[in-house]
């Protein structure tokens, strides 16, 4: 992947992570895991569309769930602290959008990884 390239996908990566924490500031359970999606599936559209693929929403929705399921099988702990910080008032709304970050962090670059490799010639 080039500087240019590289460059583009942290652009995105990073701006779809900050609408997840946005969404993760709301103390109610499970209401995250919703924003993480949906910024996932967001970010995989842009992701594809910068690596020069075109992908449907429907694709993209489980390329992002997908790498959602990756992440938390990765790091279950960091997923449980996030949904269960919200119960505790102020400090949820500072954990949970944190988490949050380094969710979308990892899963974004998971699927610039993934859509290198499927854009790699098969010879």
């Amino acid at each position: 992947m080039n500087e240019q390239l590289n460059e583009r996908c942290h652009v995105i990566i990073h701006s779809h992570a900050a609408a997840a924490a946005a969404g993760n500031l709301i103390p109610v359970p499970g209401l995250g895991i919703a924003a993480d999606i949906t910024a996932m599936t967001s970010m995989c559209m842009s992701l594809a569309s910068v690596m020069g693929r075109n992908i449907s929403e429907e694709v993209a929705k489980g390329l992002a769930i997908a790498a959602l399921k990756n992440t938390i099988l990765k790091q279950p702990i960091r997923v449980l602290t996030k949904e269960i910080s919200k119960f505790v008032p102020f400090v949820g709304q500072l954990v949970a959008p944190a988490i949050s970050v380094a969710i979308l962090e990892s899963a974004g670059w998971s699927m610039v990884n993934s859509l290198e490799i499927a854009a790699l010639p098969t010879h």
